[in-house]
């Protein structure tokens, strides 16, 4: 019990570090992000113009919540919504140049991130723990 506990207690602590961490790379390289901003930002560079409800449904978000991250990447400038032209009640978000023009930069800033937070840990300890957390979230 002590364990499984643990587990749950450990992976919401590195939830929270990774992302203010994350936060803190950003801004000290002048990248205006928070890092779940920048999950819907990698998000619509991977994907492309998305809706919001898809965007939700692939970062795992609550609708409320992606409204919140749309509406501050709008007003950033980093994209725009564009109703579509099937259903009037849906808004395509749409990634800006000036949302583009961070993709690379701001891309490799996250990478190196994550490998600092892994540094030191064999690639097979690296699969492992990924393959561990595919299944956990397949048990949810």
């Amino acid at each position: 019990m002590i364990l499984v506990k643990q587990a749950g207690v450990y992976v919401n602590i590195l939830n929270c570090k990774l992302k203010k961490h994350l936060a803190e790379v950003f801004k000290k390289n002048g990248v205006n992000l928070t890092a779940e901003q920048y999950l819907v930002m990698d998000t619509l560079w991977n994907e492309g113009t998305l809706t919001q409800q898809a965007i939700a449904f692939i970062i795992q978000k609550d609708k409320n919540s992606v409204t919140q991250f749309i509406d501050n990447l709008e007003k950033k400038g980093l994209v725009t919504r564009s109703v579509s032209q099937e259903d009037r009640r849906v808004n395509n978000i749409v990634v800006t140049e000036e949302g583009m023009a961070l993709k690379d930069s701001t891309k490799q800033l996250a990478i190196d991130t994550m490998n600092k937070a892994l540094a030191g840990i064999p690639e097979e300890d690296v699969l492992t723990f990924v393959d561990v957390l595919k299944k956990v979230c397949s048990n949810i």
